[in-house]
């Protein structure tokens, strides 16, 4: 019997059934790129640990910041005897964050964290307690995350009831409106001034929070006027502004948040994933003013901001910066939507193309005229693509997408051989369809 099938066998005994898997293999050992499981065979990682390894598996120069690390203090604990490590990266945050006003920033362990510490600084500070969020959206599995997600299996179903004041208002989908950019975009914001009329008054409103580009969503992304046009109705009507940058941060759009592609500063920002190189860690980053609403005691958390994701945080942000991985994204993107849209043009089921630095996906569909979502071709590319060596994950809202979040990393060699293996399935399903 294999190591990875006796494995396995033992977690299904010992796991719940609830934690998802995609691919049904255990990891020896990692790096950069690329995995190896436990019976010798290796893996072209697409996924990243869904978004969280910008800079790679066990990249050396956060190893060693964090045996260097390991040998002081692993946790005095923040709250209990504050140390350096914590306020160095609170300042780099508050440095290359979007906007020149005064920020501050604390720390937790999840993403999902993050976004409930985010609503509550928001309801704190405006003293309101409603929070919009949009269809698609994915903001987290805690109570209030998960009310503001939109996705109902296998994220909500029958897990309710939800957090009360959180409402969903529509988000820009290009590839399935009929209508045009412009005309889309202006229709959505329009309905804003209806929801104020209809359900709840800007007044209870504390604040909008979005993901600039919605990542378990599809990889949907919103136009500049768009974005731009949440920041002008929160302006007008004292709302708060959040950006979900946990799967967008860090590189993974070309720039180092994706806030920097549509010129719009958020009020808060929520981080994770690629902060730390698979550490975990989170933050929450906002004009100081609003950070300071809560008072002491009122945020934290026994664990958040870690010595060992502080150190490791910071090294990621210096390897981002000085190994130059914000153009290395670009190019990564550009190469895989090139190829991307060649699929397009060659297989039916390839219905839509999307990309913005490295954050690129397909979206597969029975037809081109229809459009009708093909969730199960999906899952059947992905199964195979993960048989044959390429580690890739699903996406959207009807789980038809197809994402890449490969490290940025990643050789030029190693890409073409992941997107090699995709191509070859994407033939060997389209040959099965015309057979």
């Amino acid at each position: 019997m294999k190591k990875s099938e006796e494995l396995l066998k033992r977690k299904e005994l010992n796991v719940p059934r609830g934690p998802f898997n995609t691919v049904l293999n255990f990891v020896d050992h990692a790096s950069g790129s690329t995995m190896v499981d436990v019976d010798g065979n290796e893996y072209i990682d697409f996924a990243g640990a869904i978004g969280t390894l910008n800079v790679g598996h066990c990249p050396p120069r956060v190893v060693e910041a964090l045996k260097n690390q390991v040998e002081k203090y692993i946790h005095p604990c923040f709250h209990v005897m504050m140390y350096e490590p914590y306020v160095q990266l609170a300042e780099k945050l508050n440095d290359i964050t979007p906007g020149d006003h005064h920020k501050k920033t604390f720390f937790l362990n999840s993403g999902a964290e993050a976004v409930e510490n985010a609503v509550k600084i928001a309801r704190k500070y405006t003293g309101r307690k409603a929070i919009i969020s949009f269809e698609r959206g994915f903001h987290g599995r805690t109570l209030l995350a998960m009310s503001l997600t939109s996705k109902v299996k296998p994220y909500k179903f029958e897990f309710g009831p939800f957090a009360p004041e959180t409402y969903k208002m529509p988000y820009p989908y290009y590839y399935r409106e009929d209508r045009n950019v412009e005309e889309t975009d202006k229709a959505i914001l329009s309905k804003f001034e209806d929801f104020f009329l209809g359900e709840v008054p800007p007044e209870e409103i504390a604040a909008i929070i979005f993901e600039p580009v919605q990542g378990e969503g599809g990889f949907v992304i919103p136009s500049k006027t768009f974005v731009k046009g949440l920041r002008e109705i929160c302006d007008k009507y004292n709302i708060l502004l959040i950006a979900d940058e946990i799967q967008t941060g860090f590189g993974r759009t070309g720039k180092m948040f994706a806030m920097e592609h549509f010129e719009v500063v958020p009020d808060l920002m929520t981080m994770s994933k690629s902060i730390a190189a698979g550490l975990p860690i989170s933050a929450v980053t906002g004009r100081a003013e609003i950070m300071d609403a809560p008072a002491p005691g009122e945020i934290g958390g026994t664990y958040g901001g870690s010595p060992l994701g502080c150190v490791a945080a910071l090294e990621v942000i210096s390897m981002i910066e000085e190994e130059g991985l914000l153009t290395r994204a670009n190019q990564i993107g550009e190469r895989i939507t090139e190829t991307f849209s060649k699929w397009r043009d060659r297989y039916e089921f390839v219905g839509d193309v999307r990309g913005i630095g490295a954050m690129c996906a397909l979206e597969i569909v029975k037809d081109k005229i229809t459009k009708t979502p093909d969730p199960d071709r999906a899952k059947k590319i992905i199964a195979l693509c993960n048989q044959n060596g390429v580690a890739i994950m699903g996406a959207g809202l009807y789980s038809n997408v197809i994402r890449i979040l490969s490290p940025l990393v990643i050789s030029d060699e190693q890409l073409v051989k992941g997107l090699n293996v995709i191509e070859q399935q994407l033939t060997k399903i389209s040959e099965m369809v015309s057979s």
